[in-house]
């Protein structure tokens, strides 16, 4: 079995793995390792653990060393060159007139690769800007496209909670969002309420999600037809944390001459004292029945095209 630790690159980067190769390291620790990427520095996260799978153990790098103060100072030096290649890049970028927005740029630990990143609309030609990059800063050029969720990352902010970003402060990884997800939690589907500064559902909506997912289940849905200690009648508002089911008893069934008629009361139940039906989940045929429902319960109907 291999000893391993994680190695991230960012403060909220990814973690890799890299054979410790017989040294000794603990959790914040500084360490240079080899990457595609050439040389690096990275941090230790975590405690050293053992690989059981031999097959992936054989295919880690290996860490090269501890970071020594020599070279804690070199990275700090590629970092203090940071914000001068940005502002190198954004003068070339106007001068070749290209459409994009430069973000961010890193030299590799070694200093022999300058790489930025940027966000862009549509495809961008920049063999020419690359040229008089190389020809300034003699050293190779990559140009890296990123999307709009890891250009929030790269620049931080502060988000509709009033905290800095997940993504910049501590989430090391992004993962799929959905609208459903905010339709489980019952949250209003104003795309300005869900949305993170990105544009993009807010990385929080995941969160809770699973247990969201298991206190719904048996939870009947809204406009739902249930069997009640009270009679038969109609969902008007589920409750999945509250575990309280709004219905309004069915005083009269809908037939071809008359629409369906429900009591002006409404009715509170937990989800373990009603039953729910077979085919319930049918929706409203009749408009009307829907809007007395909602007004009742002061609610709005919001359509969201998914």
């Amino acid at each position: 079995m291999a000893k391993a630790v994680n190695v991230s690159f960012k403060s909220a980067g990814k973690l890799f793995y890299f054979d410790t190769d017989g040294l000794e390291l603990r959790n914040g620790d500084n360490v240079i390792v080899e990457t595609g990427r050439g040389v690096g520095f990275g941090t230790v996260k975590g405690p050293i653990f053992e690989l059981n799978d031999k097959d992936f153990a054989k295919s880690l790098k290996k860490i090269m060393r501890k970071a020594s103060p020599e070279d804690e100072a070199k990275n700090e030096e590629n970092l203090a060159k940071r914000d001068d290649a940005i502002a190198t890049c954004r003068e070339m970028v106007e001068k070749h007139h290209l459409d994009m927005k430069l973000i961010d740029a890193e030299y590799t630990f070694d200093g022999s690769k300058l790489i930025f990143y940027f966000t862009a609309e549509n495809r961008v030609d920049f063999r020419e800007l690359v040229k008089d990059l190389a020809s300034h800063y003699r050293r190779r050029i990559e140009m890296r496209q990123v999307g709009v969720r890891d250009e929030a990352k790269m620049l931080s902010g502060i988000g509709n909670c009033g905290r800095g970003f997940c993504c910049s402060g501590w989430l090391q990884d992004f993962e799929p969002v959905s609208i459903k997800m905010a339709k489980v939690q019952n949250l209003s589907l104003n795309p300005a309420k869900i949305s993170g500064c990105c544009g993009r559902l807010m990385c929080c909506l995941k969160y809770e999600n699973d247990v969201y997912q298991e206190m719904r289940k048996g939870m009947p849905s809204q406009g739902e037809v249930i069997d009640t200690p009270e009679g038969r009648g109609r969902v008007i508002e589920s409750n999945i944390l509250m575990n309280a089911i709004k219905v309004r008893l069915i005083e009269e069934e809908r037939t071809k001459e008359s629409s369906e008629k429900l009591s002006s009361d409404v009715y509170t139940y937990p989800k373990e004292k009603i039953r729910r039906l077979k085919g319930g989940k049918r929706q409203f045929r009749d408009e009307s029945v829907l809007d007395e429902i909602m007004e009742a319960v002061g609610e709005e109907i919001i359509s969201v095209v998914e």
